[in-house]
C-alpha cells in the first residue's frame, strides 16, 4: 500500500524520518554519448541542492561537496552564491558559477517520495493438530507472536551533472534518478545518493576516478 505525499512536505520533514542506514538504488542513467571520461582530480566543481529550505539546501550542498571532496574536487556550496530569492536567470546563474572558477556543476533535486507499509502476519508456534489429546495440552501453552507493521519512505531523487567550458554554454554529461529508502535525514540522503551516482559513473568508466 502506497500513499503519495508533496515534495514540499517531504523536503521540510525529511529530518523528522526514522534514522536508519538508508539503501540508494539508481532506478534510470542517461550519459552523454559523446561524453569522455572526466577526473575530478583538482576539479572545481559547484553543487546546488534544489529546495525551498533555505537550512536544508545548505546542509545538502555541503554534504554534497564533501563527497567531490573525497574524490579529489574541489567542491564548493552556491547557496551564499546563488540566493533562492531573489531569482536569478540561468544565464546569469552560469555567469556567476564561471567567474567563481567553476569547471561543472552537479545538481540534486527531491521529485517524490512515497511510503511502502510491510505487514507481517502474526504466527502461532506450537505442534500441528493431530487430535484431541495433542491439542488440549497444546492449547494452553501454545504461544502467538503478534503481527508487526513496519513503514518505510522511498524518496526519489534527480542528479544532473552539467560541464561549464565558459559562462555561455553547458553540457549536461549525466543524468540519473534513484530511489533512497528512509534516508533518515538529508546529510544521509545525499551522502547515499552521491556515492551510489560516483560508483554507477566510474563503473561505467565515465569518471576516470
Amino acid at each position: 500500500m502506497f500513499r503519495k505525499k508533496p515534495v514540499a512536505v517531504l523536503a521540510m520533514g525529511l529530518v523528522l524520518l526514522v534514522a536508519c542506514a538508508g539503501r540508494t538504488t539508481l532506478t534510470s542513467m542517461w550519459r552523454a554519448p559523446e561524453a569522455q571520461a572526466i577526473n575530478l582530480d583538482g576539479k572545481s566543481v559547484a553543487v546546488v541542492f534544489i529546495t525551498s529550505d533555505e537550512s536544508q539546501r545548505r546542509n545538502g550542498e555541503n554534504a554534497l561537496a564533501w563527497e567531490l571532496v573525497r574524490r579529489g574536487a574541489r567542491g564548493f556550496g552556491t547557496y551564499y552564491l546563488l540566493p533562492s530569492q531573489p531569482h536569478i536567470e540561468g544565464e546569469a546563474a552560469q555567469a556567476r558559477l564561471k567567474a567563481a572558477g567553476a569547471d561543472a556543476v552537479v545538481t540534486m533535486r527531491i521529485v517524490g517520495s512515497e511510503q511502502r507499509i510491510t505487514y507481517t502476519p502474526g504466527t502461532v508456534v506450537g505442534p500441528n493438530y493431530r487430535g484431541f489429546g495433542p491439542y488440549w495440552g497444546w492449547g494452553w501453552r501454545g504461544v502467538y507472536q503478534p503481527g508487526t507493521l513496519r513503514t518505510d519512505t522511498l524518496v526519489s531523487v534527480e542528479t544532473l551533472v552539467y560541464s561549464l567550458p565558459d559562462a555561455q554554454n553547458s553540457q549536461l554529461l549525466w543524468a540519473s534518478s534513484s530511489r533512497t529508502t528512509s534516508p533518515g535525514n538529508i546529510d544521509r540522503l545525499v551522502s547515499d545518493v552521491a556515492n551510489a551516482t560516483a560508483r554507477e559513473m566510474a563503473r561505467q568508466g565515465f569518471l576516470a576516478r
